[in-house]
């Protein structure tokens, strides 16, 4: 099973602050779900990250269970992985 959720509605706020704040949760049971929807979440996020000119964090909350989310610490153009303690 998987399952996104936007932290906040893109209409709701400016297309610059939208990409600054997006962020997705994901939750996977297997490790083909995760791969796919790992790279499909970073793929989402990269027209995003070049308007808030930031890079991309994919944070491991727990087996199976991450979010991935523009950060302004990652530069432009990367993606970083990180684990939560």
């Amino acid at each position: 099973m998987t399952t996104a959720f936007l932290e906040r509605p893109l209409a709701a706020v400016a297309a610059v602050e939208a990409a600054a704040s997006l962020s997705i949760d994901l939750q996977f049971s297997t490790a083909h779900e995760m791969h796919e929807g790992l790279d499909n979440a970073v793929a989402t996020l990269i027209e995003p990250a070049k308007e808030a000119a930031c890079g991309i964090l994919v944070t491991r909350l727990r087996p199976g269970r991450f979010t991935v989310a523009l950060d302004e610490s990652v530069p432009f153009g990367e993606t970083y992985e990180s684990i939560a303690a």
